[in-house]
C-alpha cells in the first residue's frame, strides 16, 4: 500500500497527542508499518502543535510535506486554515467548529477571521466539520473533542469499528474508556 498521511493539528491541551497514540496504534494493529512525530510549538502556551502520523507497507520518514496530506485532523477551525497548504489534492480536512482565539487576537491586533470554514469550502476543500466540543459535553467532558474528531474521521477509513473500540481500550485509561467510546461513537454517528 502506498503510504497515507494524517496531520493532526490543533492547540495546546487539546489531547492532540492522545489521538496520534490512538491513530498509532489503530495502524499498527492493522499490520501497517507507522511512524508519528510529533511537532510542539508553544505547546504550553496555548501555540499550535502538529503531529504527523505516516503508515503504510513501508514509511521511511516521520515528515509530511505541503501537499502531501490525505487528512488534516484539527481541533480547531482557524488551525485547519492554517494547515490547508498541506493538504494534497483530493484529501479530506476533518475539523472542530470550535473557535479558540490566538494570541495576536486575544491581544486585540487581530480579529478572528470570519467564516474561516466556509472560505476553505469556497476554496474548493473537503471540509468535514462538526461541532466536537458540544458532542465531546453530551459524552462527558470537553477533554474528549479528540476522540470526537476520530469518530468522526472513522468515516473516511476503511477499519471496523472493532478495531478502534480496541485501540481505545488498549491505550485510554479504565476510569476514562466509557466516556471516550461515548465520544468516539457521537463523532462517528453525528
Amino acid at each position: 500500500m502506498k503510504t497515507k498521511n494524517v496531520m493532526i493539528v490543533g492547540v495546546g491541551g487539546q489531547g492532540s497527542l492522545l489521538a496520534s497514540k490512538l491513530l498509532g496504534h489503530l495502524l499498527m494493529s492493522q499490520g501497517y508499518d507507522v511512524k508519528v512525530s510529533e511537532v510542539h510549538g508553544m505547546s504550553q502556551r496555548g501555540g499550535s502543535v502538529v503531529t504527523y502520523v505516516r503508515y503504510g507497507d513501508a514509511v521511511y520518514s516521520p515528515v509530511i510535506d505541503k501537499g502531501e496530506a490525505d487528512y488534516i485532523v484539527s481541533f480547531e477551525a482557524l488551525e485547519a486554515a492554517r494547515w490547508m497548504a498541506y493538504l494534497k489534492e483530493g484529501g479530506v480536512i476533518v475539523t472542530n467548529t470550535q473557535q479558540i482565539d490566538p494570541m495576536p487576537v486575544i491581544t486585540g491586533a487581530m480579529k478572528y477571521p470570519e467564516d474561516v470554514i466556509g472560505k476553505m469550502k469556497a476554496a474548493g476543500i473537503n471540509v468535514d466539520a462538526l461541532d466536537c466540543l458540544k458532542l465531546a459535553e453530551e459524552a462527558g467532558s470537553s477533554k474528549a473533542v479528540n476522540v470526537v474528531l476520530l469518530g468522526r474521521l472513522s468515516h473516511h477509513f476503511d477499519i471496523d469499528e472493532a478495531a478502534w473500540m480496541a485501540s481505545l481500550e488498549a491505550i485510554v485509561p479504565s476510569r476514562f474508556l466509557e466516556m471516550n467510546k461515548k465520544a468516539f461513537e457521537l463523532g462517528k454517528n453525528a
